[in-house]
């Protein structure tokens, strides 16, 4: 079967790593879901989420021409997790809005002037 990126087909696992789950698409091909696309978030167990010949859905994120592997991913037909309010957007207090410009500069200009004009190094 011809296979393309975005494709969305159904495999059967055939083998569990620490790294990923090797899922066989048909007979001739085989694909790896790495363990960063298995679940949004945290995995901490591999064998939690699949067992060995597990029916499941994937999507193709890549083919690699050349060694012909085949990158999967559960992940990315799941729904985002929702976001508590806690989460949903970090706030940093700074002072970007305010327009100080050279303000700070100007005021101790003079001081600098006239320091230096006499002689005196600090």
């Amino acid at each position: 079967m011809d296979y393309r990126i975005g494709d969305i087909v159904t495999g059967r696992v055939t083998g569990i790593q620490p790294y990923g789950v090797f899922v066989a698409l048909d007979d001739e091909e085989q694909g790896l879901i790495h363990i960063s696309e298995c679940q949004h978030g945290f995995v901490k167990g591999i064998n939690d989420l699949f067992h060995l010949e597990q029916s499941v859905q994937v999507i193709i994120l890549d083919i690699d021409e050349y060694s012909h592997r085949i990158s999967l991913s559960v992940r990315a037909l799941q729904a985002p997790p929702a976001l508590s309010p806690k989460r949903r957007r970090k706030h940093y207090w700074t002072t970007r809005k305010l327009h100080t410009g050279f303000a700070p500069i100007a005021e101790r200009l003079a001081g600098w002037v006239t320091d230096y004009s006499r002689g005196d190094e600090k």
